[in-house]
């Protein structure tokens, strides 16, 4: 068995070289040989944020684990070992992320009288590597990607899956969670961030339309920013190159609404341009209110737009929430808007969730608000708690 400090070391180079097909059996055998490990599970959170699923070439919905149920979804939900143990033996439930971006929990059993029951840091180290190669083996197989569908996804849905970043990421400074419904036919909304050494970069777009249409056109908008963000464009200079690159291609008849944001991360100065429908929200103690942005027009509609930048500031403790148009805009069958109030109650109802949670509650309280759980326009939700530089060691 190996050593307690080092058993991520000892398995790092052999999980490396295994195929990337490969993972979960070599992870078995590994742990096997260095951990004393009877068996494994890797468990994979589903594109819904409603299950964990075991990694299989063909998913079985029935070994599905809920992700607000059990001792995997505890690891999973806050991001630490939990430990079940009887006479048969110890499970040791363990999160997978990277970076801030929850990917599943991996499942351990082991021999009653373990040392590993008490002290849980090295195979914590050793989820930690696994989740890694899981990211880097999914460039070259479909096996992971498949493993988080409990169905097809729509050929819209596939393609806004693949321009996402992850569905969260975390710093000292600051911590991301993301949301998107309809998971499996998402079409327009999409969500972007680029973590620098001295910047945080943050955009929600929402292309115009449903579908295949709409994705086509929020595919082109996202690319644009990206290349213009890539190139070292201000934040308004990005605006104005997406705005002409759509409108290029529509002549006008289509349009993106985008809002972007750049943090400095020292300052906590926060750059911004509103193009259109998504809403930015703070929260600050125990208040919510919006962030008094001027709206500009959407991205593509005339040529040459100018988009101008505005600032504003984020205090540690405090917590952004940017919704897209299909949740402040959404109506109940009295005609209230979502936006109006009940956003707001759900911002203030998760305050304590973490912002992962808090994105999944606000697409609750929409559904719950809508009183059906089929969103019939795309939700996009990105909350960013903002910590601070003053938190480093």
């Amino acid at each position: 068995m190996a050593a307690a400090d080092g058993l991520a070391g000892v398995c790092g180079a052999a999980l490396r070289s295994a195929p990337p097909h490969a993972l979960v059996p070599a992870t078995a055998a590994l742990l096997a040989e260095h951990a004393g490990a009877r068996d494994i599970d890797v468990l994979l959170v589903d594109y819904g944020l409603t299950v964990l699923q075991p990694v299989a070439e063909e998913p079985r919905p029935e070994d599905a684990v809920p992700v607000d149920q059990g001792s995997a979804a505890r690891a999973f939900a806050a991001q630490e070992a939990v430990v079940d143990s009887d006479e048969q033996g110890v499970t040791v439930h363990l999160p997978l992320s990277v970076r801030g971006d929850r990917l599943g929990t991996l499942r351990v059993l082991l021999p009653a009288g373990t040392p590993y029951e008490r002290d849980t840091a090295p195979l914590l180290e050793f989820a930690d590597l696994l989740a890694h190669e899981i990211v880097a083996a999914s460039r070259h197989t479909d096996l992971y990607l498949r493993s988080r569908r409990r169905r097809r996804l729509t050929l819209a849905a596939e393609m806004q899956w693949q321009l996402l970043p992850g569905l969260g990421c975390a710093r000292e400074e600051y911590t991301i969670g993301a949301h998107l419904e309809p998971s499996y036919a998402i079409g327009g909304d999409n969500f972007d961030w680029s973590a620098g050494e001295r910047r945080l970069l943050v955009a929600v777009t929402d292309g115009l339309g449903q579908g295949i249409d709409a994705t086509l056109l929020t595919s082109l908008t996202v690319g644009a920013l990206r290349n213009a963000r890539r190139a070292g464009l201000s934040l308004g200079d990005q605006a104005r190159l997406a705005d002409q690159a759509v409108h290029a291609q529509y002549g006008g008849k289509r349009h993106a609404s985008t809002v972007l944001m750049e943090f400095d991360v020292l300052t906590g100065t926060v750059r911004a341009v509103d193009a259109g429908s998504p809403r930015v929200l703070r929260q600050r103690g125990g208040r919510v209110e919006a962030v008094p942005l001027e709206a500009q027009l959407p991205l593509g509609m005339f040529e040459e737009t100018p988009y101008e930048e505005q600032t504003f500031e984020v205090l540690p403790g405090d917590r952004l929430i940017v919704v897209s148009s299909g949740v402040h805009t959404a109506r109940s069958s009295g005609g209230d808007l979502f936006g109006s109030r009940a956003l707001q109650r759900a911002v203030t109802d998760s305050r304590l969730a973490p912002p992962y949670e808090t994105a999944r509650a606000v697409v609750r309280g929409l559904t719950h608000y809508l009183g059906s759980p089929d969103l019939t326009a795309d939700a996009a939700v990105v909350v960013i708690d903002w910590h601070g530089p003053d938190t480093k060691a």
